[in-house]
């Protein structure tokens, strides 16, 4: 017997920009009829492009997902990483029959239950109570079987005394604590979880995985997680996949996952990002790292300052004062810098304007780093997201260039600095 949990046959996912449909009702028809009755191949999808969204294409139809095809085996735990964009929550969606597939197939054995976004499957009238009969109602459980494990979701939740308050009223905190406790307790063969689990404070997040490990090792559950984590991916998952642009990179252990992923090799160094990201007629248009008085490139010593660059418009005389936050990853995902702007911020200017900040000569150790990024603003008490990407950047630090002395080699720890010495 056959102890594949799930299967992913030639699954592709195309979206039209800015239009429903084909476009016209002689296109919808003509793909109805090649498609259905003449079980040809979809004519539309041969001008579609890989979904590269930092790049302008030619064509208006992108996949969201191309040609992936994997297996996994019952009891696994695997992870799924890969950058913003890259097609992790698509593909999670179409498992979870959130949404359809445009082209292939998917084979799963077994109920699955899923955490994709803060408040999916939760009704906002139904107290906390409520949505938990509810979710093992659509999962197939009958309520004698729900009763069993009902004092066990509310413990493990931490939420007890709101789990008779409506969930509208719940924090973003509170609704990812109950959800994935429904989640994780109700029985399901199958527990697909996206990086919804970040909203929560890090000793939930601890519960979370040691719970995840649990129901994979010790219940024979099968569990999909994907996170910009890399300490979590691999401290839960000994296999991961690997996505970019849509397309499945690489299937294989986490630790050579984690390798591709932080630059060696399948994900390139990127050192600079045009965004074009407007709200609230703030517009973002670009971010980059480079060495002081150069152009923005792979190539960045150590023993040269360093500076990061925010290019941003102010189309709208957006009136309040503006935050960057810069946090950095190691190549396990493990924070290890933060820091922001002044503590009172920018006051942004109308047109364009740029910020820097600047990182004196000899701090970074040599390696690859992956930068988050954060911009914020303040009007008056209320805060405005303009801008965030947990894997914005990937920087390479390349070791100092030096003819005399020379360079010793990486040593041990995240900063490399030199000090005065009498």
């Amino acid at each position: 017997m056959s102890n594949i949990a799930i299967k992913v046959e030639d699954l592709s996912k195309i979206y039209r920009l800015g239009e429903i449909g084909t476009g016209t009702i002689s296109r919808d028809m003509e793909r109805w009829f090649k498609t259905k009755v003449l079980k040809q191949e979809d004519p539309f999808l041969k001008i579609g492009e890989t979904n590269d969204r930092a790049n302008k294409g030619k064509s208006d139809i992108v996949y969201s997902l191309q040609d992936i095809n994997f297996e996994i085996q019952q009891g696994d735990a695997v992870g799924i990483i890969g950058r913003n964009g890259a097609g992790k929550s698509t593909l999670l969606k179409i498992l979870s029959r959130v949404t359809t597939p445009t082209t292939g197939r998917i084979n799963i054995k077994g109920r699955v239950a899923s955490l994709l976004e803060v408040g999916t499957g939760f009704h906002p009238e139904l107290t906390g109570r409520e949505n938990i009969y509810l979710n093992g109602a659509i999962l197939g459980m009958r309520k004698r079987e729900i009763d069993r494990k009902l004092d066990e979701i509310i413990d493990f939740s931490g939420v007890e005394r709101y789990i008779d308050t409506p969930v509208k009223r719940y924090s973003s905190g509170m609704y990812v604590r109950l959800a994935f406790a429904v989640a994780a307790h109700l029985e399901s063969e199958i527990l697909i979880v996206d990086e919804v689990l970040a909203v929560g404070d890090a000793e939930f997040q601890k519960k979370c995985l040691g719970k995840m490990g649990e129901v994979s090792a010790g219940e024979g559950r099968t569990v999909l997680f994907v996170s910009h984590n890399m300490a979590s991916i691999k401290a839960l998952c000994s296999k991961s996949i690997l996505m970019k642009n849509g397309i499945l990179e690489s299937m294989n252990s986490t630790d050579k996952i984690i390798s591709m992923y932080m630059g060696g090799g399948g994900i390139e160094h990127l050192n600079y990002r045009l965004l074009n990201e407007r709200r609230l007629g703030m517009t973002m248009i670009s971010v980059g790292v480079r060495n002081i008085d150069s152009e923005f490139s792979d190539l960045i010593n150590r023993d040269r300052p360093i500076e990061f660059v925010f290019q941003y418009d102010n189309k709208a005389e957006y009136s309040g004062v503006i935050f960057f936050n810069i946090k950095i990853k190691d190549q396990e995902g493990n924070y290890f810098l933060v820091t922001t702007s002044f503590v009172d911020g920018f006051e942004v200017k109308k047109g364009q304007n740029t910020a820097k900040m600047i990182v004196e000569n000899n701090f970074f150790n040599e390696g690859n780093y992956i930068v988050d990024i954060m911009v914020m603003g303040k009007n008056n008490l209320e805060y405005t997201v303009f801008f965030h990407d947990a894997d914005c950047l990937f920087v390479k630090i390349l070791p100092e260039q030096r003819e005399i002395g020379g360079w010793m080699g990486k040593e041990v720890g995240y900063v490399q600095p030199l000090f005065q010495w009498k």
